[in-house]
């Protein structure tokens, strides 16, 4: 087994669970999208995997460390990184960027229709000083947007400044045909998303990839030579049970997709 996390911390707790099944498991510093760099060459006894799963997103334990700056709940510093060795920060971004910018990340990442106002907030707060800690960006939110829902007001801020910062949507575009070329015939590739921009990119790709020719319909004759290498497994994605919400509330969001390798 390989197991792939950018988290120092994660990927350490993952390796002292797993001590005990010794050189069957590899636990490896570095980002999902990698997996082709080390196929054959860091995997020990290498062959195409039975199944490969993908758990998008910030980890509970990731939302519960206040040092990590991914929570508006509780105060720490602007970060948002999910390895140190990335160098854009969530701070950068809020006290650095044009309202311009800030704008876009906030409707393209966090569906935020509030994204103008929130900007032009942010970019009045930082003029008497730099905003320095999640506290002080989510009161500033706060302050510009009209409530609506129960969500808390920076929730989608928060979400697409972390998007932004570890460039997770392109990431998952472009580790899905390759952890696709990963699989053994008859292999599966699930993928947990938490909200509907992860999952778009997985339903499409998943859609894509299950589909013979993609010619346009009214073309008669078949000039793409798309071959299907998936098949949808199940064809609908599994929600979380109303029971295993009740246990988990951060549950409620989650969508698994699955797909078998064709050929």
């Amino acid at each position: 087994m390989t197991g792939f996390d950018l988290d120092p911390e994660a990927a350490a707790i993952a390796a002292d669970r797993l001590a005990r099944f010794g050189d069957r498991v590899n636990i490896i510093l570095d980002s999902y999208a990698s997996a082709g760099l080390y196929a054959g060459k860091h995997f020990k006894n290498f062959e195409y995997f039975d199944g490969i799963l993908l758990d998008l997103g910030v980890s509970s334990m990731q939302v519960d460390r206040a040092e990590k700056g991914f929570s508006f709940l509780k105060e720490g510093p602007l970060d948002m990184r999910f390895s140190y060795k990335q160098s854009l920060t969530a701070f950068e971004i809020v006290n650095q960027a044009d309202e311009q910018e800030i704008a876009r990340i906030l409707w393209e990442y966090g569906e935020e229709r509030q994204s103008r106002r929130i900007a032009g907030a942010i970019c009045k707060a930082r003029q008497t000083a730099p905003i320095r800690t999640t506290t002080e960006l989510a009161a500033v939110i706060a302050s510009a947007v009209r409530p609506s829902g129960r969500n808390h007001p920076a929730t989608r801020s928060f979400q697409a400044l972390r998007i932004a910062v570890n460039d997770e949507l392109m990431t998952i575009q472009n580790a899905l045909p390759v952890l696709t070329k990963l699989l053994k015939p008859g292999g599966r590739l699930a993928v947990i998303s938490f909200h509907s921009l992860e999952d778009r990119i997985v339903k499409n790709y998943f859609r894509l990839e299950s589909t013979g020719c993609i010619c346009p319909p009214k073309q008669m004759i078949c000039t793409c030579g798309h071959k299907a290498a998936l098949k949808l497994a199940p064809r609908q994605p599994i929600k979380a049970s109303e029971a295993e919400i009740l246990k988990n509330p951060r549950s409620r969001s989650a969508k698994l997709r699955v797909a078998e390798k064709i050929e």
